[in-house]
């Protein structure tokens, strides 16, 4: 089981996840953030700080969300596991579900 990221953070990018996150295991797409589910340990210090509520353990994402799960872990087939966000910065693309999406934020 890991922690996933859903919808509310489309466009929003707050990062406070970010700074929490011990392992580094949260990852900067173009338009959302995605939680490497093998480098997650399920702490949920995530979880609490984020602004959103966009971040959920994976068995309680809302239904209207739970095609993100599949979408944190989609986003790593091309970069696979670096071991550390911040080893690599942001990534300048989304997953399809994400990147179809309209404008979310003002």
């Amino acid at each position: 089981m890991t922690y996933t990221i859903a919808e509310p953070c489309v466009d929003v990018l707050d990062k406070a996840c970010i700074e929490e996150c011990p392992v580094d295991c949260i990852y900067e797409g173009e338009r959302m953030l995605y939680i490497h589910p093998d480098e997650c340990v399920d702490c949920g210090a995530c979880e609490p700080v984020c602004p959103v509520e966009a971040i959920y353990y994976e068995d309680d994402v809302p239904d209207q969300w739970k095609e993100y799960t599949k979408a944190n872990a989609d986003f790593f087939d091309e970069i696979g596991s670096p071991g550390g966000a911040a080893k690599i910065g942001k990534i300048h693309s989304d997953v399809p579900l994400v990147a179809a999406l309209p404008p979310q934020a003002e």
